[in-house]
């Protein structure tokens, strides 16, 4: 018998089983912490996940390398959930305001839900010592990009849409929608009217600027 190589393949049994034995747990976990984060904000303790998961407080982070990891799983796992119900939003035909509308009516509907996740989402966005917890976020900017640009495309023209443009319009929406749920100071229908307004100005004129001339009526199918 080689016993390196029997070695090596009972550590990596063992390893293989002992991960298999943590994920359920860990996703256990990180349900636990978003449900968490959505009742008592993104201040929610360990007590409180711990608590929910149904672990032992000092089991929490036993199935992760460090606090940011776990913040990072509940971003994946919010940015999933944004991601399921926008989706649909940003695969239909139809004039530009009415899909942007449609897309910015499904994201603050997900938000009106999730106000808490929503306002979680978007401060790790913006923190630059989390790279890694935004890819969750980052994953969703670039299915809003290849939607935009798929609608933006024709056999004469291919439009690459530049990410900072599309971030920053995320930027503006996620300020717009976060303004509402702490104001509640319009209705839902004239907030999503007033935001989409505001983001079809931008994407017009920088259809304009690559000689895709799109007005209001132009009808738009997915590519």
């Amino acid at each position: 018998m080689d016993l390196a190589r029997w070695v090596d393949t009972a550590v990596v049994r063992r390893s293989t089983a002992h991960d298999s034995h943590r994920a359920p747990r860990r996703e256990q976990i990180v349900v636990a912490a978003a449900d968490a984060i959505e009742e008592y904000g993104a201040g929610v303790g360990t007590a409180q996940i711990a608590e929910r998961a149904g672990v032992a407080r000092p089991h929490v982070y036993r199935h992760f390398d460090s606090k940011e990891d776990l913040a990072g799983e509940v971003l994946r796992f919010a940015a999933d959930q944004l991601i399921d119900a926008v989706r649909p939003a940003m695969q239909v035909s139809g004039t530009a305001p009415a899909i942007i509308r449609g897309v910015i009516g499904a994201a603050l509907g997900w938000a009106a839900e999730h106000p808490n996740l929503y306002r979680f989402m978007a401060v790790r966005q913006q923190n630059k010592e989390t790279h890694r917890a935004r890819l969750g976020r980052t994953r969703f900017l670039g299915e809003v990009v290849a939607a935009a640009s798929a609608y933006l495309r024709t056999p004469e023209v291919e439009v690459d849409l530049p990410d900072g443009v599309m971030a920053g319009l995320m930027g503006m929406v996620d300020a717009g929608i976060i303004w509402w749920l702490d104001h509640h100071d319009e209705s839902q229908d004239e907030v999503v009217a007033r935001i989409a307004h505001q983001v079809w100005l931008i994407l017009r004129d920088l259809a304009d600027s690559v000689g895709l001339g799109i007005d209001d009526d132009s009808y738009l199918s997915v590519r």
